[in-house]
């Protein structure tokens, strides 16, 4: 599949500015695998206090952002309407790495791949890249719930 733009990313995600941190779907392929991306600009909020000399978007963050890519995934692959009253949740984060830091300007790209799903726990491994560099790693677990 193709990917899709911010409107159809709000059908999926009931987060909203300024925590929604996925612009684009660039490809998915239902419940296997997810590239998204997010244009990181020196108007983000987090920027004026982290660091004011030296802006770094926090590794926090990103770990959110992965996960917002994995739910993408999880809610395109469910096979079932997109719905804003369905919200993902953390069940757990492990090896959680960081590489680089992530500055205004940077295209941070998410490659989100599927290890295992049972009922509705899914479990991701995540890479966010800047220039094909690797700037974080983590494995994401999660579930749903309709609100």
């Amino acid at each position: 599949m193709s990917g899709f733009d911010i409107h159809e990313i709000r059908n999926h995600l009931p987060h909203r500015y300024p925590f929604l941190l996925v612009d684009r779907v660039v490809s998915a392929v239902p419940n296997e695998s997810l590239v998204a991306y997010k244009n990181v600009t020196y108007n983000e909020p987090f920027f004026e206090g982290h660091f004011p000399s030296r802006p770094v978007m926090p590794g926090v963050l990103i770990v959110e952002a992965l996960a917002q890519a994995a739910a993408l995934m999880a809610s395109y692959g469910s096979g079932e309407a997109p719905s804003e009253s369905r919200v993902y949740y953390f069940t757990g984060i492990d090896k959680a790495r960081f590489k680089r830091p992530v500055e205004p300007g940077d295209k941070l790209v998410f490659e989100v791949e599927l290890v295992r799903q049972i009922k509705n726990m899914w479990k991701c491994k995540g890479v966010a890249k800047v220039d094909d560099q690797i700037a974080a790693t983590a494995e994401l677990m999660f579930t749903f719930k309709d609100l």
